[in-house]
């Protein structure tokens, strides 16, 4: 994957949090944690890096300032698009080794063991299930404006 992503420098954690938000914008940033399975206080970590590339926005809750919705920005969206072929190149090498067949059973017995622990983690990851509508804001709770920067974080 790195090497895949040189060109930009972004790990597969910051990739796969853009390319999250890409599909589901404006989600709390407490929801994307769960949405991929990761610590918050590491996706606030996360976030802010990307932030200060330019990737995310993040928008202040009008009704609680603690709660922080994200977004990618225009440029964060085309880097999604532009590294796409790239972040599927580093997942087919990886794989390689394995046949066709083989890769979905792996594929399969990954889900498997990520399922069957899900629940012993520190930031157990969102199932499918639960995916989508859960995580988007509603219409009520829409960010009114204020950056994260403005709001003092």
């Amino acid at each position: 994957f790195l090497e895949e992503m040189a060109e930009d420098n972004i790990t597969p954690i910051q990739y796969g949090l853009l390319s999250v938000l890409a599909d589901l914008p404006g989600l709390a940033q407490m929801s994307l944690a769960e949405e991929i399975g990761i610590d918050r206080a590491n996706v606030a970590d996360v976030l802010t890096r990307l932030e200060s590339r330019g990737l995310v926005i993040r928008t202040v809750s009008a009704e609680d300032n603690r709660r922080k919705f994200c977004a990618p920005t225009k440029q964060g969206l085309a880097f999604v698009r532009k590294y796409h072929a790239n972040m599927q190149r580093a997942q087919d090498n990886l794989l390689r080794p394995l046949k066709p067949a083989e890769r979905a059973d792996f594929m399969r017995l990954l889900r498997c063991i990520v399922e069957a622990g899900n629940d012993l983690g520190r930031a157990p990851l969102r199932s499918s299930a639960q995916r989508g509508a859960a995580a988007k804001i509603k219409p009520k709770e829409r960010p009114r404006g204020r950056s994260s920067k403005q709001a003092g974080g």
